[in-house]
């Protein structure tokens, strides 16, 4: 019993990581046909993308009508000007998929004459991996301080304290399953 509960209990760890890491699809401005000329600085595809986090592995998808338009990645340079000449990426299939494949800036404009300039781009920042599993702390700066010296005090109840939390999670996973 006690390996069956242990086995659930790994089950339950492993698949709590992959959720947390798995890559995710985002639907360029969370609708279909969204890939348009904003009516307003409210509706700039920005905005959307201010408001959402990127990781790497995650992926942009755009719906549009290929017949009006397309979608460029450029450099930050093209982008600002919204200059359609030397595009690192052309996509034209009206449904678009891009991989973000590294972390820092995206930049991506419309392919059609003159949209670009009314507002229609696309930057995205995707973040950078965390290390979320650190076993080495940095050393505290040092300070310059001036009075008496302060005798150190320990710090075993809260080391107890937090190995006492730790352990109750642990032993209600058990018990859960």
């Amino acid at each position: 019993m006690a390996l069956h509960r242990a086995l659930l209990s790994s089950m339950l760890l492993i698949y709590l990581f992959a959720s947390f890491t798995e890559a995710r699809e985002f639907l360029v401005g969370s609708k279909t046909n969204a890939w348009k000329i904003p009516s307003s600085e409210a509706e700039s595809l920005n905005k959307w993308a201010e408001a959402s986090r990127f990781q790497i592995g995650d992926s942009l998808v755009w719906n549009y009508d290929p017949s009006k338009d397309s979608v460029l990645q450029v450099s930050e340079k093209d982008f600002e000007s919204c200059s359609t000449s030397s595009p690192i990426a052309v996509y034209k299939e009206g449904t678009t998929k891009v991989k973000l494949d590294r972390s820092g800036p995206f930049y991506f404009i419309s392919g059609a004459e003159g949209h670009c300039e009314k507002g229609q781009k696309l930057v995205t920042v995707v973040l950078s991996v965390r290390r979320q599993f650190s076993y080495v702390s940095p050393a505290p700066s040092p300070v310059e301080f001036e009075g008496p010296a302060v005798a150190p005090t320990s710090g075993g109840a809260s080391l107890r304290g937090g190995l006492m939390v730790a352990f109750g999670f642990l032993v209600g996973l058990v018990v859960l399953f």
